[in-house]
């Protein structure tokens, strides 16, 4: 007898759906206002793109395998973001300066977890966390607490405003938009995507069918952080400050998101479209509970709580198919 599937990309988006279709019944809520409810759901999307995007890197190093996972992500974005506004000064002309240099720090960094898991044997686990404490030291060294900076107009325009009066999108979706096309070619059109598959399925296996295994993980880790650096020019960009702890809320999300949509925790199986689902709806969620005014130790253990749901569900899935 078949049974009935849906694939985890989808089964996200459907909860986003129902999700969203229940908050219009809060005190608050659209109710039946079509104007309203577009409105709510456009700011939603544009407030999950910064986590989509930080949970990009995610997707990649937990596709990857050998119990991969990067807890130094929030701190890079951190640094990141310090690094763009200290760089930047207000000045649109620096701007691309500094999107390079977020993007260079972080793949140093991710490159340095890559040396430290491949050829010194260090769990994942390990390895970031203590990269994540080595970037915040750095981080209160090299500024004392005190950042001098800001953020350049044409970043303001470019991620946190509209794309016109007349089309009332924000820009930072439309980023992501290409961003989510960008990674899908990545991990479905590229030989670095079918490597990356491989060596998450299996390492002894994909080595012996002539994937450079080493590479292959050193690229994912600094493609990783490098996305995080992303982030943090990003997370900036949109909100014009910083702050000592700016990425940590990003942190388990980033990891939830990539959960939530579908990609197999022990890799090898997965895809950017159900992250991409997954921030979605973590961020929805987030807004309805703060929208309830629920307390901070509220909203965490709800989080944690769907994590749990979602996963139970995929495993279930999983135990049909075999």
């Amino acid at each position: 007898m078949r049974r009935f599937s849906i694939s985890p990309p989808v089964a996200a988006i459907l909860l986003a759906i129902v999700l969203f279709l229940l908050s219009g019944f809060l005190p608050n809520g659209f109710g039946n206002d079509i104007n309203v409810a577009i409105a709510q759901a456009t700011n939603i999307v544009r407030l999950a793109v910064f986590l989509g995007v930080i949970a990009a890197g995610q997707t990649l190093v937990i596709i990857s395998g050998f119990e991969g996972i990067d807890l130094s992500a929030g701190s890079v974005v951190t640094l990141t973001a310090i690094l763009t506004y200290v760089t930047v000064k207000g000045e649109d002309d620096k701007v691309l300066l500094a999107l390079l240099i977020s993007l260079s720090v972080g793949a140093l960094i991710g490159f340095i977890n890559g040396l430290g898991i491949t050829f010194l044997k260090i769990s994942p686990f390990v390895m970031t966390l203590g990269m994540s404490g080595v970037v915040t030291g750095l981080i209160i060294i090299i500024n004392h607490g005190n950042v001098s900076g800001k953020v350049a107009p044409i970043m303001t325009r470019l991620i946190a405003r509209p794309l016109s009066p007349d089309i009332p999108i924000p820009n930072a979706i439309i980023i992501w938009i290409i961003f989510g096309f960008l990674m899908w070619l990545l991990l479905e059109r590229s030989t670095f995507g079918k490597h990356l598959f491989a060596i998450g399925v299996n390492r002894v296996t994909a080595k012996l069918s002539g994937v450079n295994v080493t590479a292959t993980n050193l690229a994912v880790y600094s493609l990783a952080s490098a996305l995080a650096g992303f982030g943090g020019f990003l997370v900036v960009g949109n909100t014009g400050v910083v702050f000592i702890a700016l990425g940590q809320p990003f942190l388990f999300p980033s990891i939830a998101a990539v959960a939530v949509g579908g990609t197999l925790l022990s890799g090898g199986k997965g895809s950017y479209w159900g992250t991409m689902a997954g921030a979605i709806v973590l961020t929805l969620i987030t807004s309805l509970l703060t929208t309830m005014q629920m307390p901070d130790s509220v909203r965490r253990m709800v989080l944690g709580a769907t994590l749990l749901v979602m996963i139970s569900i995929y495993g279930r899935q999983r135990g049909f198919r075999q």
